[in-house]
């Protein structure tokens, strides 16, 4: 019979709990200076990675964060059913030319800076629904490869508006599974495209926050669930100012999240000592925040549910040209683990 695990308008409910059995992250010298720093798995050397062009470093750091999960893990490439990775790149080529490294049936997803728990969610979808056995999910990005696609090239030494933010040097992957004591993914809520016309380019925070406030608000709609049921919800990238903006819009829909809500993007930098003025942005932000940071504290039993809500800001820079206003998508997974054995 046929088992409908929808709840509500846009969430599914995961009867088949899949588990997060490894992360990893792997970034760059300036987020291995932040606050954050200590947490992440792999810190490069320099932003190349030792490679010809920052294109190719990115496609190189999401490849060995893949490749570490899988070690971590204790499988080999066969073992793994689905790859599901995006980056911001022309035609998602960091994240092409990784799986054309790897031996895994590969399934490109863009959603821009929402690309991780885009990812995290279908593949759980994967292993709940009895398609798989072990999916890889993960999303990278690189500051030196998007400055020069959705801005200026570095050369031109632009000045940064007090909204700009920095894109992340990053890439997070994990390893989900079906059996094994570690955390589990519960919800996964799909979001909405929201547009409140804001056309700035250096303000992406305010561009993505009416998204991820109505991504949150259907999550606690369909759920019945508060902002007291989790110990963390974290946004992706909306930064310092897109941050408040979400906090106040969803207060103003009876849910105050003050006391468990923090952003990635915020979190990352040290904005005043690293000069990242909003914050972090970026694939990679909430990829590697989460892989680096909030999986271990689940691991530890500091936090036993989060709310991981990745933002994206849907723009080209054809888009941008010609005068076009910054669509926003925001999808949230739910996350637990209470049984630590």
């Amino acid at each position: 019979m046929y088992d409908n695990k929808r709840v509500g308008t846009q969430t599914v409910e995961l009867k088949n709990r899949p588990k997060i059995i490894s992360a990893t992250s792997v970034v760059g010298p300036k987020e291995g200076e932040g606050p954050l720093g200590s947490y992440f798995d792999i810190t490069l050397k320099d932003d190349k990675n030792g490679k010809e062009t920052y294109e190719k470093a990115e496609s190189s750091i999401l490849y060995t964060s893949i490749s570490e999960s899988i070690r971590k893990g204790n499988l080999t490439e066969d073992d793994i059913d689905y790859l599901l990775c995006g980056d911001l790149q022309n035609q998602i080529t960091s994240s092409n030319f990784a799986a054309r490294e790897i031996k895994i049936p590969f399934i490109g997803l863009y959603g821009a800076c929402s690309t991780f728990s885009l990812s995290l969610g279908l593949g759980a979808m994967f292993i709940d629904g009895g398609f798989a056995n072990y999916v890889v999910t993960g999303a990278s990005s690189h500051f030196s490869s998007a400055e020069r696609q959705f801005r200026f090239p570095l050369e031109y030494g632009s000045q940064r508006a007090i909204t700009s933010q920095w894109t992340v040097t990053g890439a997070g992957t994990v390893l989900l599974g079906r059996e094994g004591n570690y955390p589990e993914i519960t919800h996964i809520t799909t979001g909405k495209v929201k547009d409140y016309g804001v056309k700035d380019v250096n303000n992406m925070g305010a561009a993505m926050a009416p998204s991820a406030v109505d991504t949150i608000y259907k999550h606690f709609q369909d759920t019945g669930r508060d902002p007291s049921y989790y110990d963390c919800i974290a946004t992706g990238d909306l930064g310092k100012f897109g941050r408040q903006v979400t906090e106040t819009m969803l207060k103003e829909l009876g849910y105050d999240v003050s006391k468990v809500y923090v952003d990635c993007g915020e979190s990352i930098y040290d904005n005043g000592r690293q000069d990242t003025c909003s914050g972090g942005s970026g694939c990679g932000c909430s990829a590697s925040v989460f892989t680096g940071y909030f999986y271990k504290k689940l691991l530890e039993g500091k936090i036993t549910k989060i709310l991981i809500i990745s933002t994206g800001a849907l723009m080209s820079p054809t888009t941008s040209f010609q005068g076009e206003s910054v669509p926003g998508i925001a999808h949230a997974v739910a996350i637990e683990f209470n049984n630590r054995g």
